[in-house]
């Protein structure tokens, strides 16, 4: 018996190895399968509208419907634009006594195999305009995401009663 265990010694080492590395490929075979693996975020905007300003005013909002029909989440972290001169993530939070009041945020989650559907009421991006728009303009932005590669949009400006595609 001990010459037997003498002979397979040497090789336990390397058949450990063998087994780690078929369990590995076994569970990366199923995770790919289930469809978790390679699918990555697929972002598009269906919807960019900016708010004219109030006469008198170089603020505003723009507003963007970004859909993922991809399987993984992902980030809004900024919006940028030739035509402003900042622009903030924001977000209304509960004041109390049926108020709201207005908060800076540092991103917004774009959900997999979802959307995210930007309000003035709600998540939205505040800007400072560097010169004044009209009706039915165009003004070009560039969304910044934690994983997916940046996407260049055109908001349409509107009326503040005219934000909603729907």
């Amino acid at each position: 018996m001990r010459a037997l265990r003498d002979r397979v010694e040497p090789f336990l080492p390397a058949l450990s190895a063998v087994l780690a590395s078929a369990l590995a490929l076994g569970g990366l075979t199923a995770w790919t399968a289930a469809g978790a693996a390679g699918s990555p975020a697929r972002l598009s905007v269906t919807h960019a509208r900016l708010l004219q300003p109030f006469p008198g005013r170089e603020s505003t909002a723009v507003v963007f419907t970004v859909r993922n029909s991809g399987n993984a989440d992902d980030r809004l972290l900024s919006v940028t634009s030739p035509a402003v001169d900042s622009a903030m993530l924001s977000q209304d939070a509960d004041a109390g006594r049926s108020a709201a009041r207005m908060q800076m945020i540092s991103s917004v989650p774009v959900p997999a195999r979802g959307e995210l559907e930007m309000t003035p009421y709600g998540t939205d991006v505040m800007v400072e305009l560097r010169a004044p728009v009209r009706l039915g303009q165009r003004v070009p932005f560039t969304l910044h995401f934690r994983e997916s590669a940046p996407l260049e949009v055109e908001a349409l400006v509107v009326r503040h009663s005219e934000w909603s595609y729907r």
